[in-house]
């Protein structure tokens, strides 16, 4: 079937389904036939959980997934793609080459842990809804006769999501290049085809002052820790002239060494949070001269320094959502209305820089519990085998809306008009040309 056609299937127990309806049935059979790997797949991450950059065992069962996925070396694995514990795994129906230029679809893992409490946002369901939605598009163009479209699957292993930004080295790295939709979907507590994750811009504030006996000179020593106490109130005091949809919040990591010595040196964390791109600057200008001002009325010096990736805020594609929204209902997902979706809260994502090259969609799904992200009890329901059904089901509507793209090339450019409507309107056009 050449993209486009909905030819119907004649005869048997699916008389009358298109073949594209077939296809998307054939997806989810596949999926729920390597359900046991993919939950095997899924605990051996959540057992042993690992820091951003740091997943090497995750990087390894990954890695191992697909390549004894059968029939062998049906897909061609690159382990260490650009970062240590990044992977990338390709697949096309046989003849598929350079010409005509297959569209290539990806689907992304993730796999990173936080520190203390191991899995409390899901991402071992991330890597395992990344992976199954790709089995399942697989399985559902290997299942007809007939000539396949000219299509890749891949799958992009993309590590450090909750610290340092692993998507955003791989862009850099040209991984992202050529690809024309990217997939991937978030655990939360419900189901929303998107949610309006922020931009987001990390500092570390230093100061340095001079230390002196706290009793017996106080007045020889510059006090490290009351500018950032100073810094610390700053922000809360700035906070009463800050927008309802900003946020700044932060840590004193470093505030001396032993009460009887004036503190020469302290360090704060802060994170800055803004709805969008143009906006974030505004923000961490506001924040930076209060951090100055501190070290200007405590006598201190002060460096500030941001981190390495800035994240995006995550671009929405209506086209691809409604898409997905249709998929999922036809598999029972109740999805959170359009309103509440648009004005939810939510946090920052570096998959928000991939909306700004490529048009894609995040989705979050409900895993069975009420319990909130980052915190233990999710790290226990992420780990569960009822966060398994909602999980593969989630994988088999982002399965069957990658189908839609392929085999509906009206809807693909609708996918890219949007694209470049949400592009323009951030002034960002320029990323894709």
């Amino acid at each position: 079937m050449r993209p486009g056609e909905e030819r119907p299937v004649e005869g048997g127990a699916c008389a009358g389904v298109s073949e594209l309806e077939l296809r998307k049935l054939r997806a989810a059979e596949r999926i729920d036939k390597a359900a046991e790997r993919l939950g095997a797949l899924s605990r051996a991450i959540w057992s042993e959980p690992e820091l951003a950059y740091e997943e090497h065992r995750a990087h390894g069962v990954l890695t191992r997934f697909f390549e004894c996925e059968p029939p062998a070396a049906s897909w061609s694995v690159q382990p260490h793609y650009h970062l240590d514990t990044a992977f990338r795994a390709e697949w096309g129906p046989p003849g598929v080459g350079a010409a005509p230029r297959p569209l290539q679809l990806g689907f992304l893992c993730e796999y990173d842990a936080l520190p203390g409490i191991g899995h409390a946002c899901g991402h071992n369901l991330i890597a395992e809804v990344g992976a199954a939605a790709a089995l399942g598009v697989k399985g559902a163009l290997e299942s007809l006769p007939g000539p396949p479209p000219p299509v890749k699957v891949i799958v992009l292993g993309t590590p450090a999501e909750e610290d340092g930004g692993g998507k955003i080295d791989l862009i850099e790295a040209g991984a992202f290049k050529n690809l024309d939709v990217v997939f991937m979907a978030h655990p939360s507590q419900e189901n929303a085809a998107y949610l309006p994750d922020v931009a987001e811009h990390d500092v570390t504030v230093k100061y340095y002052g001079k230390a002196s006996h706290a009793a017996a000179y106080p007045w020889e020593g510059v006090n490290a820790l009351d500018a950032a106490v100073l810094a610390y109130n700053n922000l809360s005091m700035l906070r009463q002239q800050m927008k309802p949809t900003w946020r700044v919040h932060g840590i004193i990591k470093s505030g001396g060494v032993k009460p009887n010595i004036i503190p020469s040196y302290s360090e704060l964390i802060y994170y800055f949070r803004a709805p969008s791109m143009k906006e974030l600057p505004v923000l961490t200008k506001k924040a930076e001269d209060c951090f100055r001002a501190a070290a200007l009325a405590t006598g201190c010096t002060v460096e500030i320094k941001g981190g390495a990736h800035d994240y995006y805020n995550v671009l929405p594609n209506k086209s691809l959502w409604k898409a997905y929204i249709e998929n999922g209902k036809k598999l029972g997902i109740e999805f959170i209305s359009e309103d509440a979706m648009l004005n939810g809260s939510s946090g920052s994502t570096d998959f928000g820089n991939v909306t700004f090259v490529v048009p894609g969609i995040h989705p979050y799904f409900y895993i069975g519990s009420d319990a909130l992200n980052h915190t233990e009890q999710y790290t226990e329901a992420a780990g569960s085998q009822e966060a398994q059904f909602y999980t593969l089901r989630t994988a088999k509507a982002l399965a069957m809306t990658a189908l839609d793209v392929i085999f509906k090339p009206e809807l693909l450019q609708r996918i890219r008009e949007d694209f470049k409507l949400k592009l323009q309107e951030e002034e960002f056009l320029n990323t894709v040309e």
